[in-house]
């Protein structure tokens, strides 16, 4: 208890004691023990009322001298409102300074709570997506800015994935929107501007697959000249081990340019249609007899647990089993061996290509789907890769709302896993016999 406290209780014993002395005089104790409680009563209602109206009004004069409870509560208060005060300028400052650096970025940046609402946003948010700080104060981002992969980003809790929208205020310019972590219970929601880099990404495609497509008419009349020479007798002998060469390296350009103008399609086009069941298990089982059998192949197996199927470009799916096996034939010595499997679950289905072959370094796998990238440039030439094999599956996946998972181990060997999503896996009701009722 403060010293302030005790000296207001023992006051209170003193007078109420007083009053009750001066009742027992009188020969009336209780009498004077009222009296002086409804004294000391009505004297506190007045200072508290009295204290009501200063801090109503804001004048403490009555308060500002004396030693007894009241002046100490006001001292006190008057400590924690000027400490108030001194928080609340130092709030607004640092808020004026945060505004002023969040003002000044390329970026957009938007603050939103738990339910994804608007709490503020920077001058940049405004001249990108046409978010007012004032206007949009409370609003669902999600319903002003109305693009699907935006509403599943802020809903999947995924701080490093990123979704391209279009700029809902100018026509033609691209967003990158990333949701990171801010604060208890918020989120900050980035936009960049990313249409120089789309427009780039988009005269790169046009031109490889202009290019690609204007090759391929010269390339024609010149490999059938070489084989046109290849099947006459009378060729003399000294050119023919050229003309073989050369009949290699056209076939090996057409597989070039074929390959180019595939990836620039896919790369331009949008997710793959969902109403056309795929049959995986039987491409699986036709790749691998049209692949394996060979001398110098591995051994191949297959393991097709599920008889699920895919929504989506049969064709496409078919590319991706033929890169993979390809890929692992290529890698794989004679006495190794090939696994080619297929499951699904509650979460999903996986198409996974394992071998026993020489295996990745960790560094060179975040760079297996970068288009020309060989991990053994030299071998790769010789057995005929050009580096875009791997490329074509990602985007390949990336239109069936997969993801290519890569796992290896130097000497031991890889495995490459195809992750679909449930939205794409079919699973066909078994057919009933005859007879069941």
């Amino acid at each position: 208890m403060s010293e302030t406290s005790r000296k207001f209780l023992i006051g209170m014993l003193l007078f109420l004691a007083a009053g009750a002395g001066v009742g027992w005089l009188y020969g009336h104790l209780d009498w004077g023990l009222l009296a002086a409680t409804l004294v000391a009563l009505l004297w506190q209602v007045r200072n508290l009322l009295n204290f009501e109206r200063a801090l109503r009004t804001g004048d403490f004069e009555t308060f500002r001298y004396g030693e007894g409870i009241w002046e100490q509560l006001f001292s006190r208060f008057r400590f924690e409102r000027e400490r108030g005060s001194r928080h609340k300028k130092n709030h607004r400052v640092l808020l004026r300074e945060v505004r002023k650096s969040t003002n000044a970025m390329p970026d957009g940046a938007v603050i939103l709570d738990v339910n994804n609402e608007i709490i503020t946003c920077n001058r940049a948010a405004k001249r990108l997506a046409g978010l007012k700080r004032k206007k949009d104060r409370g609003q669902r981002v999600d319903n002003i800015l109305r693009d699907p992969g935006l509403t599943e980003l802020l809903h999947s809790g995924d701080h490093k994935a990123t979704v391209e929208m279009m700029s809902p205020v100018n026509d033609g310019d691209w967003l990158n929107c990333r949701v990171v972590p801010y604060g208890a219970d918020q989120k900050l929601l980035l936009l960049q501007d990313i249409t120089e880099r789309m427009r780039l990404s988009k005269m790169r495609r046009d031109f490889v697959a202009n290019a690609s497509h204007e090759l391929r008419s010269p390339l024609t009349v010149i490999s059938g000249y070489l084989d046109g020479l290849a099947d006459d007798e009378n060729i003399p002998p000294a050119w023919k081990k050229p003309v073989a060469q050369m009949r290699r390296q056209a076939a090996r350009m057409r597989q070039i340019l074929s390959e180019l103008l595939e990836l620039s399609r896919l790369e331009g086009a949008g997710p793959a249609k969902s109403d056309q069941p795929v049959d995986v298990r039987g491409l699986i089982e036709g790749t691998v007899e049209a692949l394996g059998g060979h001398a110098n192949t591995a051994r191949m197996n297959i393991e097709a647990e599920s008889t699920a199927k895919l929504q989506g470009n049969s064709a496409e799916i078919e590319t991706v089993i033929v890169n993979l096996l390809s890929n692992a034939i290529r890698y794989t010595p004679p006495d190794g061996e090939i696994t080619v499997s297929w499951r699904s679950g509650s979460e999903g289905a996986d198409l996974t290509v394992a071998d026993t072959g020489e295996g990745i370094d960790p560094e060179y796998i975040p760079r297996l789907t970068e288009r020309f990238f060989r991990v053994d440039k030299s071998r790769s030439r010789d057995e005929g890769s050009i580096g875009l094999g791997l490329a074509i599956v990602k985007h390949i996946l990336a239109r069936h709302d997969a993801e290519l998972i890569v796992t290896s181990e130097t000497g031991v060997g890889s495995v490459f896993r195809c992750h679909f999503s449930p939205d794409r896996v079919v699973i066909e009701p078994p057919v009933p016999l005859a007879g069941d009722g």
